[in-house]
């Protein structure tokens, strides 16, 4: 058996620590905390030293030649905040004034990386009292929520470039919701619409083209929406999956006159358990499913049959169906695994979920907070799908490639 590798790192480390212990003698966890505590500043004091003799030339105490006038000038006592707490520290200056340090540079006093940990908690739906108690908890140290708030706007600017960016020329599907927030406008509060839009490329990569804020669900704005996208770059759009707003159907179609549009088979689910009793949403939603999960559109007419005998007792809840049966009858001209994609809707309700986590914290003093909210929530979603296709893309693409008018309109953008 070989003997386990040497690593120079890990002795260095022990040697360290060793040393730590005896000076330090702790006997529980708290005391080693303080001993390295204890250490930071003279680290910080020594690698700015370090600075220095490399910025002027020669170290402290050289008494020999040197090829500058510049010269050590005495310290400037700084308190840093760490994520070991607040540590004091001497940093030097020169005659001149040109030493720039690195590790902690001029007017700054932060080193713990705490405006990456700000909008991380803040992204995660923290509120600022959240984000104040756990800061100085973990950190040792107190933050304001006037601070939290400065750093948090520091991503107004970039949110706004995201959300005016160039999109790409094509995605084989769109799905478009809406959401609702609290905005404070004018000494009272209104609840605003928030609408989303979430985007498969050709290659099945998840992007969410932008979140717009108006004053509430329309076809107007829908459409408005719709020209921007297609002025940052859309150019044509395979499928859109919508809820049933009136009229926003024949918008889609005004702006991508080849989309096939879909209505959203789980606003229909919602719209049609609005007539049924709570002890019966089990058993209806299971017969549902059979009718819109069916293998062929014959299966489906045949238990759609069934259902509308099932559920002839509710007829307001059968009748959504009835007028709405031409979207789940257009689904079976495309096959298994485009079906599922057109009629899960689980992406964008993921999606708005994800934003509830923030939004739930009650009203926002205008559309820039609520804007910087989402967007921060966004770079979190960003992280999770990691530039990954959505499950089963490989299938889906070659079940589009069977209709030749969709494969034409997929090889003309092939190369984006």
């Amino acid at each position: 058996m070989m003997a386990p590798r040497k690593n120079k790192r890990n002795e260095v480390g022990r040697a360290i620590a060793q040393s730590i212990i005896e000076q330090y003698q702790p006997q529980n966890a708290q005391d080693m905390q303080n001993a390295i505590k204890d250490i930071f500043g003279p680290m910080f004091e020594a690698m700015l030293q370090g600075e220095m003799d490399d910025h002027l030339g020669y170290e402290s105490n050289d008494h020999g030649y040197k090829a500058t006038s510049n010269r050590r000038n005495g310290y400037t006592n700084k308190t840093l905040k760490t994520t070991m707490g607040d540590i004091d520290i001497q940093s030097p200056r020169d005659r001149d004034g040109s030493f720039e340090p690195q590790i902690v540079p001029k007017r700054s006093r932060d080193v713990s990386g705490i405006e990456d940990k700000v909008l991380a908690m803040y992204a995660k739906g923290m509120s600022q009292r959240d984000i104040a108690d756990t800061i100085e908890q973990i950190y040792g140290f107190e933050i304001s929520a006037e601070m939290i708030s400065n750093i948090t706007d520091k991503v107004i600017d970039t949110a706004h470039e995201w959300q005016n960016r160039p999109l790409k020329k094509f995605y084989p599907f769109l799905f478009v919701d809406c959401l609702y927030v609290n905005i404070r406008r004018e000494m009272e509060t209104k609840s605003c619409a928030v609408y989303v839009i979430l985007g498969y490329d050709i290659n099945g990569i998840k992007d969410i083209l932008g979140i717009w804020i108006g004053e509430a669900e329309g076809k107007h704005y829908w459409m408005q929406i719709f020209d921007e996208i297609k002025s940052r770059g859309v150019e044509d759009v395979l499928f859109i999956s919508m809820d049933g707003v009136s009229g926003l159907e024949e918008g889609a179609r005004s702006i991508f006159k080849d989309v096939v549009v879909q209505r959203c088979i789980v606003h229909l689910i919602r719209n049609s358990i609005k007539y049924i009793p709570s002890k019966d949403y089990k058993a209806y939603t299971s017969q549902l499913k059979k009718v819109y999960g069916a293998v062929s559109l014959k299966a489906a007419m045949a238990e759609f049959d069934r259902f509308k005998q099932n559920w002839s007792k509710y007829p307001g809840a059968v009748d959504v169906w009835v007028r709405n049966w031409n979207h789940v009858e257009q689904l079976f001209n495309y096959g298994s695994a485009v079906r599922k994609v057109m009629y899960t809707t689980n992406a964008i309700e993921s999606v708005n979920s994800s934003f509830r986590k923030v939004t739930k914290k009650g009203s926002f003093p205008s559309e820039d907070s609520v804007l910087k909210a989402l967007y921060l929530r966004i770079t979190e979603l960003y992280k999770k799908w990691n530039n990954r296709p959505v499950s089963n893309w490989a299938l889906v693409r070659n079940q589009l490639a069977m209709d030749e008018n969709m494969q034409k309109r997929i090889m003309r953008y092939e190369k984006y």
